[in-house]
């Protein structure tokens, strides 16, 4: 069983970097990571995924080109870098984690259904 554990949210003016991070309790090697957003009134959304043993990721359109997902498997830990901030970036952002590919090479990765482990997750807020 992995345990997540978010930080480095906070606020930010749009335009401007964040880097939030994971913490695993367990290796994460194998695993299909992924991080998730929901903002006030909406639906949780997959934002970007990475299977640990390949480095394959996949991101959101909207994120595509400004946020980047990574991995230090020493380290258990999962890292989304996120860069050219807007607005609509605002959210409560968290971790996600199912052992094995298929989440990541299925389709899948955007389907929070299809992710048994879960942070409590970071708020990132962008102002204009």
């Amino acid at each position: 069983q992995v345990q997540l554990v978010e930080s480095g949210g906070g606020s930010v003016q749009a335009g401007g970097s964040l880097r939030v991070s994971c913490a695993a309790s367990g290796s994460i090697v194998r695993h299909c990571m992924g991080w998730f957003r929901q903002a006030p009134g909406k639906e949780r959304e997959g934002v970007a995924s990475i299977y640990t043993s390949s480095g394959d990721t996949w991101y959101a359109d909207s994120v595509k080109g400004r946020f980047t997902i990574s991995q230090d498997n020493a380290k258990n830990m999962l890292v989304l870098q996120m860069n050219s901030l807007k607005a609509e970036d605002t959210a409560m952002y968290f971790c996600a984690a199912q052992p094995g590919a298929w989440s990541c090479y299925s389709g899948s990765w955007r389907r929070e259904a299809d992710f048994g482990y879960w942070g409590q997750g970071t708020q990132v807020t962008v102002s204009t």
